[in-house]
């Protein structure tokens, strides 16, 4: 309710239609303005980049068909038939934005021993990674290809 003076009119009859109009303005553009930082708040957190180990763990695929199951507890699985079954498996660490893989278990091609070491870069559902240091032909071949979520059919 509006209050009234001492000759009886309230607030609002005594402003003029234009300032009227200029308050309804200002709340106007202060609701466009933050509407927009809103927005740009919501795109700035979208495009974020994950880091660090909760940026690696999940079930990824590669374009070859490759699933990764890679754990928080530091293990992974590799179905490399896409039969469902893990035919690798290992154990990972992080440091900052790089990860050494070893291969603990499952098939052992030439030259896949020891450790594999990348660069990774997650930006919202792909992660892609970068050789570092790797003897693995076959591990290179998979780890390199860009990982999207795995969502099983």
């Amino acid at each position: 309710m509006a209050s009234k003076d001492v000759t009886g009119s309230s607030l609002l009859e005594k402003l003029t239609p234009s300032a009227q109009h200029r308050g309804m303005k200002k709340q106007v553009s202060f609701r466009i303005v933050l509407a927009g930082v809103v927005i740009a708040l919501l795109g700035a957190c979208a495009m974020f980049q994950e880091s660090g180990k909760s940026a690696v763990v999940g079930t990824w695929t590669n374009s070859l068909g490759t699933v990764w199951a890679i754990r928080a507890d530091g293990t992974f699985d590799v179905d490399l038939k896409h039969h469902g079954k893990r035919d690798a498996w290992g154990t990972y660490t992080v440091q900052d934005d790089q990860i050494t893989i070893q291969r603990t278990g499952g098939v052992n091609p030439k030259g896949c021993s020891g450790p594999g070491v990348y660069k990774f870069n997650r930006t919202g559902d792909t992660l892609q990674f970068t050789l570092v240091s790797d003897k693995c032909k076959l591990r290179q071949k998979n780890v390199l290809q860009p990982w999207t979520p795995w969502k099983k059919k």
